[in-house]
């Protein structure tokens, strides 16, 4: 029996794959940097070994299973080719794994996590359901119906998918170390629209998913009353939103999510018009009543009278959506945001945009530039950023007990880096 080795098994893809695999009866070990990540407390709960980077990790009897972070100088990489072991992008391989099942991607510029989140939670409430979410989690059964996963536009590798559903949230131009524009996003998302087996199901609110081509039924969820799955009479309450359903202009019926903002009632009628679409009854898709989100997704702690969010956002758009939830569920109260940008190439590709987004919060903390492990060098700094944005203030570890200034205070931790060690540092100052 093989041995999986995941190099790079910290990573949030990885990490759930990992899981996946291991709760599906396979033999598991990674290796990652020694640096503590919260993707890796899963792993170790299931006794999943983690080694730190060698090439001694590499011997005969393992198949080995590469983050995308990483290219073919890495030393396990150059030990596994050595050796000709079965070897396996991350991409690669969970194309080949998800044919057993009933496949549902879920893709998009934005909300794809916790669309793929909410979607798993209401198929396994209900079906043997596997599922690999890009927050880290991952969920293998042996009997499983169904199969959600996150699918991710980056260089292309959801290319290397053939599903037989998939959910596109919306297409919008990130990753600016890869893609060239918008119109090369497309492109990109064009040509997964001609891989899936069954049918799509399209935000028909975005502008560029309205012009998607595809060899099977594309089905149209949103706001508008154009759209297969309408929206309407979106309300809010302490315990969330509620909002009715229409098809194709006929009542279906009204859902709850435990979320706040426009952009979660999107991801849920996507959902919505999944089920809906493989004929699960409306009683089994209102469990998602009870989703209660996914990791680094507007995650809230209550500490005094602050509420402190640990959020993922990392591009204007979601920086916007992550404001208007804390706008919606907290009313008045004051909302600071602190902000981490990720990469030097999306932070100087979007500027400008950046700015205008933090701007809707009441008070701004900017944190040093988190650099990915795909680029060497940035020329650009956190002040370039500060300079659009003159009532802002560059936050350092050692200044974080001024946070303590906004008695009441939403305080947004967001950042696709290592952000949370800022939150960390003003727990930890009291």
């Amino acid at each position: 029996m093989t041995t999986y080795h995941f190099v790079g098994i910290k990573g949030t893809g990885m990490s759930s794959l990992a899981q996946i695999l291991h709760d599906s009866g396979e033999k598991i070990q990674g290796s990652d940097v020694e640096k503590h990540f919260f993707t890796q407390e899963v792993l170790e709960e299931k006794n999943i070994e983690i080694l730190p980077f060698s090439s001694k990790n590499i011997h005969a009897g393992l198949t080995i299973i590469a983050g995308n972070a990483f290219n073919e100088e890495h030393e396990e990489i150059r030990e596994a080719k050595k050796l000709g072991l079965p070897f396996h992008w991350y991409h690669e391989f969970l194309g080949e794994w998800l044919q057993q099942y009933t496949s549902i991607a879920v893709t998009g510029a934005h909300g794809k996590t916790s669309t793929t989140g909410l979607l798993a939670h209401v198929l396994s409430e209900n079906y043997p359901t596997s599922y690999l979410i890009g927050d880290g989690t991952g969920r293998g059964h042996e009997n499983s119906q169904y199969f959600a996963f996150e699918a991710c536009e980056y260089r292309r590798h959801f290319l290397s998918y053939h599903p037989d559903y998939a959910i596109m949230t919306n297409i919008d131009f990130d990753h600016p170390d890869y893609f060239k524009s918008v119109d090369d996003v497309f492109e990109a998302f064009q040509q997964m629209a001609k891989q899936v087996n069954k049918g799509i199901i399209a935000c028909g609110d975005d502008d560029h998913l309205q012009h998607i081509q595809a060899n099977v039924p594309v089905l149209y969820y949103g706001f508008a009353g154009t759209n297969d799955f309408q929206a309407q009479n979106i309300r809010e309450s302490n315990e969330g939103t509620t909002f009715d359903v229409f098809v194709r202009n006929n009542f279906y019926d009204t859902f709850t999510i435990p979320q706040f903002g426009n952009h979660t009632v999107l991801n849920a009628l996507s959902v919505i018009a999944i089920c809906h679409y493989e004929e699960m009854p409306a009683d089994e898709i209102k469990k998602m009543s009870t989703f209660r989100g996914v990791k680094r997704r507007f995650t809230e702690k209550e500490w005094g009278n602050q509420i402190l969010v640990d959020d993922y956002a990392h591009h204007p758009i979601e920086i916007t959506a992550t404001i208007d939830t804390a706008r919606k569920k907290y009313g008045e109260r004051p909302v600071v945001a602190i902000f981490q940008p990720h990469t030097f190439t999306r932070t100087k590709t979007f500027l400008h945009e950046f700015a205008e987004s933090l701007k809707l919060a009441d008070y701004i903390y900017l944190c040093d530039i988190f650099g990915s492990a795909r680029e060497d060098q940035g020329k650009l700094t956190i002040e370039n950023l500060q300079e659009l944005i003159p009532d802002s203030h560059v936050l350092t570890l050692e200044d974080t007990p001024q946070l303590q200034n906004f008695d009441d205070g939403i305080l947004l931790f967001m950042g696709a880096g290592d952000i949370q060690k800022f939150q960390n540092a003003y727990e930890n100052s009291k």
